[in-house]
């Protein structure tokens, strides 16, 4: 197999320890749905919330509360996104330790880093400018800038630009099927936000961020 020259980089659960900052987002948007009577009181806790970290706002609240009205839907979608970039700017996000050690690692050594995430534009910019982002990534993609289509059909844009194989990261099923369409090599993170047995047809699994330099490492 030729070398690796272009790796795809999920963000939330691979990058971003995006559960800092989503949980009480959700909390929010369901207290709104609790006053309006469209939702039951409840607890919840971050392992049931973050089972939806990595789908589009678009995809999470059809499958979450397919029968709530489509105008509720987008405030509730506003709710968690505007709380998500308040923390943001605040400097309360984090990404995983080593992130950023193997990003600089990876462009010294001369890959395309692509960022592609299920996420809206705003919250995409404001990641960018909150951690530097622009030093290590040759490209941004995100699912709303698309009209939140799958990110295996986002891929066609990303393919025509770039020259080489590719390689895509990520925790969750939504990442892995870009390599199952296009049959590509896919690092499942076994540390983000996947289900048990999600990521079993991964090619490589790692459960720390920095163990992409191994795989990398054996691959080329």
């Amino acid at each position: 197999m030729d070398k690796i020259k272009n790796i795809i980089f999920d963000y939330d659960g691979t990058l971003h320890n995006s559960i800092i900052i989503y949980g009480q987002g959700f909390r929010q948007a369901y207290k709104y749905l609790v006053e309006l009577g469209y939702a039951q009181e409840r607890l919840w806790d971050d392992n049931k919330i973050s089972k939806w970290i990595g789908f589009s706002s678009k995809e999470m609240w059809n499958e979450f509360m397919p029968e709530l009205p489509e105008d509720e839907k987008k405030k509730c979608s506003n709710i968690i996104g505007s709380y998500m970039i308040q923390r943001i700017n605040e400097n309360k996000a984090e990404l995983y330790e080593g992130a950023i050690d193997i990003l600089e690692y990876l462009k010294e050594k001369g890959f395309n880093l692509i960022f592609l995430s299920n996420c809206k534009i705003e919250y995409m910019e404001a990641q960018r400018r909150s951690f530097n982002l622009d030093n290590y990534f040759k490209d941004f993609y995100c699912t709303e800038e698309f009209g939140f289509i799958p990110k295996y059909d986002i891929f066609y844009a990303i393919k025509a630009k770039y020259n080489g194989n590719f390689l895509v990261v990520g925790d969750r099923y939504q990442d892995m099927e870009i390599a199952k369409v296009y049959n590509l090599v896919f690092i499942g993170c076994k540390y983000g936000f996947g289900k048990e047995g999600e990521l079993k047809d991964s090619n490589f699994l790692i459960h720390n961020i920095l163990e992409i330099k191994e795989v990398i490492e054996e691959i080329n």
